[in-house]
């Protein structure tokens, strides 16, 4: 049998116990980027049904189910975004390697069971894990990637078994291990200790696991531990809302490197609402001359968050009405002297119906971090919750 149809019947028959709570929504998103002379159009149809059940006391059970299709553009080859520079050295045969596909796709994003007990909870299976305070950007939280462009959209679930202890007022601590091959020297383990003092709340954390690092020219791979030592913080100082967030990483082969994001906001009485952060990473280039493919695929594929030294963010965000929200964000990379502009639109249609559109523009010169290269666009998207 399909097992769209399985999952179908599985979905009414649970539907039918009247014990679990079933929501979503759905996503229908069209992007068009303009690359040198040609326009690019993409667009999916994404629909997200989650369930969760409290039917048992002291256990909750949900998950969500992501069904994608996709439409427009599907096949896409990342040298086509990149200097001249730096894909002229790669050979004609090997462009293939640099290709990648959108395919429709089916999955289960979250399926989990919390079991709580007074003081101490434990979840295990695929689960949100969101580490940090930052943004625009987590240098702690080696589970997820934003985009720069959208940051604030879902992250996907990760299988870990986590342990939470509530020890004392604004006092927790939290065990998480994510298991790899049945491998538990190769297995994640984080130990993470959270405190609030007056206005703010403060957070340590040790994570170590096994990482992996692609040369791109010759597409091998590198095994290695990477241990991570952060903190982060974030509360008030008067009347401005502060964070920061940075950690250490040891890695048993390559050089050791750290990387800290530090912020600030402040909401005037109008409602304009205004953000700002400065990141840093000592993985990144201090000149775009330095860019090579490595430094380039790297940030593309997520093994690492940034491809510039030091680069800026900032938000500001003013609500015309009850119902449409108007903005803008711009990303500097002070390393190249780039920059994005990003210009935002959000409207409440109706009571469960939103509509966004975010678009960008890229300005910089060839090879650096927001090079025209790049494509600048947009896109609309619409999400209808039930």
């Amino acid at each position: 049998m399909n097992k769209h149809y399985i999952v179908f019947l599985c979905l009414v028959s649970t539907y039918g116990f009247g014990q679990v709570d079933i929501y979503g929504y759905f996503e229908p998103q069209y992007t068009g980027i303009y690359l040198d002379t040609m326009y690019y159009q993409q667009s999916y149809t994404k629909l997200r049904i989650d369930l969760t059940s409290r039917a048992v006391k002291h256990t909750e059970f949900g998950a969500d189910i992501i069904y994608v299709l996709y439409f427009g553009a599907r096949q896409w080859n990342i040298l086509d975004f990149l200097p001249r520079r730096i894909t002229s050295a790669v050979p004609p045969e090997l462009y293939s390697y640099y290709e990648f596909a959108l395919r429709d796709t089916m999955y289960l994003d979250n399926a989990y069971t919390r079991l709580s007990f007074g003081r101490f909870a434990v979840t295990a299976g695929k689960q949100q894990i969101s580490l940090g305070t930052g943004y625009f950007t987590n240098p702690i939280d080696v589970f997820n990637t934003k985009d720069a462009l959208d940051p604030t959209y879902e992250q996907p679930g990760h299988y870990a078994v986590r342990l939470d202890w509530y020890p004392g007022y604004r006092l927790s601590c939290m065990g998480l291990y994510t298991p790899i091959e049945y491998d538990w020297e190769s297995s994640g383990k984080l130990l993470r200790g959270k405190l609030g003092l007056g206005h703010f709340d403060m957070s340590v954390t040790g994570y170590q696991y096994q990482c992996k690092t692609t040369d791109f020219y010759t597409f091998s791979v590198t095994q290695q531990r990477r241990t991570l030592v952060g903190i982060d913080v974030v509360g008030e100082l008067l009347g401005l809302g502060v964070w920061g967030e940075g950690a250490y990483n040891f890695m048993d082969i390559d050089d050791a490197f750290y990387e800290f994001v530090v912020g600030g906001d402040y909401t005037f009485e109008s409602g304009l609402y205004t953000m700002i952060e400065y990141h840093h990473s000592s993985l990144g280039r201090s000149d775009h001359e330095q860019y090579d493919l490595n430094d380039w695929m790297r940030f593309i594929t997520g093994e690492t968050k940034t491809i510039a030294q030091d680069q800026m963010y900032g938000l500001i965000q003013y609500p015309l009405t009850d119902l449409i929200l108007i903005g803008g964000s711009v990303l500097f990379s002070i390393s190249d002297q780039s920059a994005a502009l990003v210009p935002m639109f959000y409207y409440s249609l109706f009571e469960n119906v939103e509509l966004t559109c975010v678009f960008n523009v890229y300005v910089g010169e060839e090879g650096k971090n927001y090079s025209g290269k790049l494509g600048s666009g947009g896109f609309i998207r619409a999400n209808v919750y039930f």
